[in-house]
């Protein structure tokens, strides 16, 4: 019987020490991630102690290194400390905590609104919470990952539709239509890798019709999208026909942590359940503050809008005008689709040694074979700046073949 078990056994860490895939682009100077950048993430970053253009972050309207945020942040710590020692149920809620979900709902333009520590706790909280195990979910296909474990976490039954397909969205509808559950369909506003907008009147056209709830996480839209900056449902005129919104702060806000806003009654329900947020310490006062000065620029300096699209749009007509193909993308976020992983690691190799610092995204975060570089622009990015992007771009992507 003992050597059964013996024959039987399995080390449960065998898995990390056959795991070489790392060590290997190690080894072969191709390994993008984790690297290291000292200084603060504008448009311009240092690493290894020399100069590069950044155009792999989310700082979409340029706040990170705003005097007035620095200054909220720096002021938060000397009057509160540098942490909450606890959760938002207990002892970790703060005034400021309160100051800013109030900001967030009437910016939002909704009854109220929660936020949690991280973007990612949002929407893990949120869904785990409103989704009953007798209720339906439909999720798109290219959601990101937070949602995807969201769901997972939830008694619910998850149903995927094809990517932004509305088509293929009615079609799972009507196939559930006669169950007698709760539905709520979950989508990115943009989506973080394609950069596309979710087609959201053909989507609350099909809620209204179905009787489902609409859930948006609008995580690269809010201070994106919209007039004001409050996102998908700005964007297209049907803020009044989305039932809850997700953000984050780790955009746009020059911050960390996300918000869900939406009915009283629903936040408050989440609020008192949510695991995600009852287990977990509170945003520090410097992260609240933060999002509080970030509030004030976007209302106070409309223009960084402009500033921001008036580059999205140089950039979208460079790269297409040069002959690269970036799918999609009617965003900051403008994917260049190189195709299989090797090349993709060796262009953003050649990228990252011209002074470019780029992120390189394979397979499972894109269908295998699609391997892509992700750029994505601030409102703060200089013509300068812009002009040698595309050049550099446009040397490599011939060396490449990828262009003519």
């Amino acid at each position: 019987m003992t050597q059964f078990r013996e024959e039987r056994s399995v080390d449960l860490f065998a898995k990390c020490y056959n795991f070489t895939r790392a060590k290997e682009a190690i080894a072969s100077g191709l390994y993008p991630y984790f690297r290291a950048i000292q200084s603060g993430p504008g448009s311009e970053v240092m690493i290894d102690g020399r100069k590069m253009i950044m155009i792999g972050s989310n700082n979409y309207l340029g706040l990170t290194g705003h005097p007035h945020v620095v200054e909220a942040a720096v002021k938060a710590i000397e009057k509160y400390g540098t942490g909450c020692t606890g959760s938002r149920f207990l002892n970790g809620t703060l005034d400021i905590h309160v100051i800013l979900e109030d900001r967030l709902a009437r910016f939002m333009k909704r009854e109220a609104a929660l936020v949690f520590s991280t973007g990612f706790q949002t929407n893990q909280g949120a869904l785990s919470t409103v989704i009953g195990k007798d209720d339906l979910v439909f999720t798109d296909r290219a959601d990101h990952a937070s949602i995807v474990d969201g769901c997972r976490l939830a008694f619910g039954k998850v149903i995927k539709y094809k990517h932004n397909d509305m088509d293929d969205l009615e079609r799972v509808l009507k196939i559930n239509s006669d169950k007698k559950a709760g539905k709520l369909i979950v989508t990115d506003g943009v989506f973080s890798m394609e950069g596309d907008i979710v087609r959201l009147p053909r989507l609350v056209e099909l809620a209204a019709e179905h009787e489902a709830r609409v859930y948006v996480d609008d995580a690269h839209s809010i201070g994106v999208l919209g007039k004001h900056g409050r996102g998908t449902g700005e964007h297209w005129g049907l803020e009044d026909k989305v039932d809850l919104v997700m953000g984050t702060f780790s955009k746009s806000f020059a911050s960390i942590g996300g918000f869900l806003a939406g009915e009283k009654d629903v936040i408050d329900y989440i609020k008192h359940l949510a695991r995600a947020l009852i287990f977990s310490a509170s945003m520090p006062p410097a992260s609240v503050a933060t999002v509080i000065a970030c509030l004030d620029i976007i209302e106070a300096e409309p223009e960084r809008l402009e500033w921001l699209w008036k580059n999205t749009r140089k950039m979208q007509e460079g790269f297409k005008s040069l002959g690269f193909d970036i799918g999609l993308s009617e965003t900051p976020i403008i994917p260049i689709k190189i195709g299989e992983e090797d090349a993709c690691f060796g262009f953003w190799k050649l990228l990252f040694d011209s002074g470019i610092f780029a992120n390189p995204a394979i397979s499972p975060a894109v269908p295998p074979h699609e391997a892509i570089i992700r750029t994505s622009y601030m409102a703060t990015h200089t013509e300068e700046e812009l002009d040698r992007v595309l050049d550099i771009f446009e040397r490599l992507g011939k060396q490449f073949g990828i262009i003519e």
